[in-house]
């Protein structure tokens, strides 16, 4: 099922810019943490065990809203992933990056998670563990 891959991660994340806004400064140092900390997750909580996936590919799409649900495509039978994108406030992530790593990766984290339950649900997977540091992200704001 699955093609040569650089890495074990089970969650990757591309920026998308949909406006003429600059990539977020510090978005090469937060996507690699999210990647790690919401894949040693994906695994550790069951996510994985019984999905038709091996790992997700998620597009965080730099917008003007910010989106609930993602954006599906077919999962690739080469690669085996799941695609997804999920469009974020733009205005809000440049804030998050100016007041410093940590902001912005809670902002990435709480996006990641909202597209992660919502596909697990989809596919009738583990989300409790995700559902809970989603609430405990959300309830820090």
């Amino acid at each position: 099922m699955s093609g040569a891959r650089k890495n074990d991660n089970k969650l990757g994340l591309v920026g998308v810019s949909l406006t003429r806004a600059r990539t977020p400064r510090h978005f090469f140092d937060v996507a690699p943490k999210v990647e790690e900390e919401l894949g040693a997750l994906m695994e550790s909580s069951g996510y994985l065990a019984d999905a038709p996936f091996e790992w997700v590919t998620l597009a965080l799409r730099f917008g003007l809203k910010n989106e609930e649900k993602p954006h599906y495509q077919r999962i690739n039978k080469k690669y085996g992933d799941l695609p997804l994108g999920i469009e974020v406030d733009i205005r809000e992530v440049l804030k998050a990056d100016e007041a410093g790593p940590e902001e912005l990766k809670r902002l990435f984290m709480i996006a990641s998670l909202k597209a992660l339950i919502d596909a697990g649900k989809k596919y009738n997977l583990l989300v409790r563990e995700m559902e809970e540091l989603l609430e405990k992200l959300t309830s820090e704001e």
